[in-house]
């Protein structure tokens, strides 16, 4: 289980802001790691939160017996890093959401198994939103078992 992850953006307090939103949830300032950090909580039974830094900041391992700290980097805008995240919003809604923030979002099925809203916060990094009806088809088509066996009808093997 993942309990919280984190992200770069270019406006934290608004991605924070607009994170929460979807998730029905809370936006509140993360200092830890830097000044204008932001933490996004689900407000669920687990914990689940989205730390999100201003662009550029990266996490570095400190000597001894101390926290890794957050240090700035000159930004470099797209990653490789996503989430997925659950929603209690409907399709129109988050569709709204990114239409208000001028960010891309479209919907695709994934593999022909289950489908996301790709929104791409501040146009450079991929959060899939899924809706309640999205939900039901993760659970319901990923798991280990269906991946092996997408892999063998591939000829691929693990």
């Amino acid at each position: 289980m993942i309990f919280h992850v984190s992200i770069a953006a270019v406006e934290p307090r608004r991605v924070a802001g607009v994170l929460a939103e979807l998730w029905g949830g809370t936006a509140a300032p993360f200092p830890p790691v830097s000044d204008d950090g932001w933490i996004v909580f689900a407000d669920d039974d687990r914990g689940s939160a989205i730390e999100v830094y201003p662009e550029g900041v990266v996490l570095r391992e400190v000597d001894g017996d101390a926290d890794a700290v957050g240090i700035k980097l000159p930004g470099i805008g797209l990653t490789s890093t996503h989430i997925a995240i659950a929603t209690v919003l409907d399709h129109a809604d988050v569709m709204r959401i990114a239409l208000r923030e001028g960010w891309p979002a479209k919907y695709r099925k994934r593999g022909g198994v289950f489908g996301v809203i790709e929104l791409w916060i501040e146009g450079s990094v991929l959060v899939e939103v899924m809706t309640a009806e999205m939900q039901a088809e993760y659970r319901a088509g990923m798991s280990s078992a269906n991946w092996l066996q997408m892999l063998a009808s591939m000829r691929m093997a693990a």
